[in-house]
């Protein structure tokens, strides 16, 4: 039975190209009317029951060739949330039809495909959370075990190394929960002119604490630059991708800040290091949740991630750009940018 509905189903439709189901009604009754006379014209000789019958028949046959293709969607439909019910969402409605019920599966077929995608990502998500969330609490029970059996004695050295677990824990559920704000559109922004200097110099200042070995040089063009932006998001772009900057850098290493005024874009920031940089096939994937390139060295994968939200509620964008050493991230925000008066 299964076997004869899919070939019926992938019959021709020759009511498709009309977009009103109104209309294809009406050429229905139409076309039975039509056959039925054309049938008692054909058997004007024929006993009348036997006329009637055979034009019966022949209109029923040939209505219901005209119409599958205006019931099948419905029945594909059912058949497809049925198995959207049981968790599989790659099912999809034959949408060729122009009409009301083409219209319907169609964005049934739109609906399958986001939900398929939003159920995708959820996986994922608690894949990749789990992951992360693992190897710290690891980590850290490992090192916590050791102390309570006597094998390691509480000194400075393991408080250091037990501290620095529970700071990439805290690391992790802070750009968590920034992730789920920017995606879901709970943070507004709050635009206001500033100082491009001064904001850099207090945003760089929280990442330059803790990394001694590596130089962070800031050059504003012209030096009384003001933007406009949200200077709490502006702040979380900035500070991933230094951070980012910093761990990919060798001891000893340069990560300059460049800002400028661009006239079509309004502020560019520009991030570059000295690391390994970033090969051309990674850069695609590069500000996706949780990827970590070949040269990764830690971090949660998430900073990248925030840095694109961020930017793009303002608008703007974030790319990686062509450089012979090392890697250069540009941060466009399509905000007026003036020198400050």
């Amino acid at each position: 039975m299964s076997r004869l509905a899919a070939v019926w189903d992938r019959l021709p439709r020759p009511l498709d190209p009309f977009a009103s189901f109104k209309v294809k009604m009406g050429l229905l009754v139409v076309s039975a009317i039509t056959l039925i006379a054309l049938t008692f014209q054909i058997g004007a000789g024929w006993q009348l029951r036997y006329t009637l019958l055979a034009a019966l028949v022949v209109s029923l046959v040939f209505t219901q060739f005209l119409a599958h293709g205006m019931t099948s969607p419905l029945r594909q439909m059912t058949a497809a949330a049925r198995a959207m019910a049981r968790g599989d969402y790659s099912v999809r409605v034959r949408a060729t039809s122009r009409d009301e019920v083409g219209q319907l599966a169609a964005a049934y077929n739109q609906m399958a495909a986001d939900l398929g995608a939003a159920d995708e990502y959820r996986r994922g998500l608690i894949a990749n959370v789990s992951h992360e969330l693992r190897t710290p609490i690891a980590a850290l029970h490992a090192l916590l075990e050791n102390v309570v059996d006597g094998v390691d004695k509480p000194d400075a050295k393991t408080m250091r190394l037990a501290l620095s677990q529970t700071e990439r824990l805290g690391e992790l559920v802070t750009n968590l929960l920034d992730l789920s704000r920017l995606e879901g559109g709970a943070i507004p922004l709050q635009q206001g002119p500033f100082r491009v200097s001064d904001f850099l110099g207090e945003a760089i200042a929280h990442v330059a604490v803790s990394t001694p070995d590596v130089e962070i040089v800031v050059r504003v063009s012209p030096p009384t630059l003001i933007a406009v932006a949200d200077p709490a998001r502006l702040r979380q772009v900035v500070v991933n991708l230094v951070d980012n900057a910093i761990r990919h850098s060798p001891a000893g290493g340069r990560v300059s800040v460049d800002a400028s005024a661009a006239t079509l874009t309004g502020l560019r920031l520009e991030v570059c290091d000295e690391g390994p940089g970033i090969p051309a096939v990674e850069r695609e994937r590069l500000f996706q949740r949780f990827t970590r390139g070949a040269t990764s060295a830690g971090g949660t994968g998430l900073g990248l991630a925030i840095a694109r939200w961020a930017a793009e509620l303002h608008g703007g964008a974030v790319e990686v750009m062509d450089t012979s050493t090392g890697c250069r991230i540009a941060v466009t925000i399509p905000q007026t940018a003036e020198e400050f008066t």
